[in-house]
């Protein structure tokens, strides 16, 4: 019998994949967990196997779903490809891209990658700084087009492009005190909001140790034992991982990355910035 799978399907086993949970992936993909739950039992029956270990904190990939993963990741890969091979035409100039560092990091340069090999007349321009201070360089028309996080009940404009579902992270063997020592990044940053608000409406007491502009700066001092972050559940690296349940922590909401641009963009920036929506679309994560 052939096997048949659609893009949604993909997107949803992807987002399940990525976030280690039915109820945020559901979320992430617009469907209620049990739909969510029925497809993927419908796809592990077309495949005659089982795709994910449902233990009762996270769903992991089992061995034959790594091997699928990795299928399913290169078919949405080339269906953005030939998405751009036939819809965006030749074009040329520069556009002027600020991205928020750890975005830029995890999440862009295959992005970026597809755009530069279909367009190589394009020159990208690309700062990672602070959301704050990308807005302050937008409004003076130093970008043409910025990657924002912000607070999505607070802030709108902009087209959403990421959904961020928010961990409370250390490095291997924290052990829990009285008074919670922070690692985060200087005001103002949405994680650092998502964590203070959330600890404060706990009435848990906390203290900020440390505090890095930079990605790299907050996951060297989690790692030497300074104290715990917050992290999109996406981006955690080795040697840093959620912390458990039963540390009882507070609930993060999710945090948004939003993509704005200038209204007088050039066609070369209007089509990076659709370029950019319809990877991350394909990335599972709207």
């Amino acid at each position: 019998m052939p096997f048949h799978i659609d893009s949604i399907l993909l997107k949803s086993f992807i987002a399940i994949a990525d976030t280690g949970s039915f109820s945020k992936a559901a979320t992430m993909v617009g469907r209620t967990q049990s739909a969510l739950s029925l497809q993927i039992k419908k796809l592990e029956d077309g495949l005659c196997c089982v795709l994910f270990d449902r233990g009762a904190r996270k769903a992991t990939l089992t061995e034959k779903g790594e091997v699928f993963s990795g299928y399913a990741r290169r078919i949405m890969a080339l269906q953005l490809e030939v998405y751009s091979r036939l819809t965006e035409p030749d074009a040329e100039g520069e556009i002027r891209l600020g991205t928020p560092e750890d975005f830029a990091t995890h999440y862009l340069p295959d992005v970026l990658a597809l755009f530069r090999k279909h367009h190589p007349r394009i020159q990208l321009k690309v700062d990672c700084d602070l959301t704050l201070n990308l807005v302050d360089g937008f409004q003076q028309k130093k970008y043409d087009l910025i990657l924002v996080k912000r607070d999505p009940q607070r802030v709108k404009g902009g087209t959403k492009v990421w959904r961020e579902p928010l961990v409370w992270a250390s490095a291997t063997g924290w052990q829990a005190h009285q008074t919670l020592s922070l690692v985060l990044s200087p005001q103002p940053c949405i994680y650092r909001a998502r964590a203070l608000a959330a600890l404060d409406r706990a009435k848990l007491p906390w203290h900020v140790a440390y505090t890095s502009p930079s990605l790299a700066g907050t996951l060297a001092a989690v790692k030497a034992g300074l104290g715990v972050t917050v992290l999109p559940q996406n981006m955690l690296p080795a040697g840093v991982h959620p912390i458990r349940k039963d540390f009882k922590l507070p609930e993060l909401a999710d945090a948004e990355i939003a993509l704005i641009k200038r209204e007088e963009i050039s066609k070369a920036g209007e089509m990076l910035a659709e370029h950019i929506i319809h990877s991350l679309e394909n990335a599972a994560t709207l």
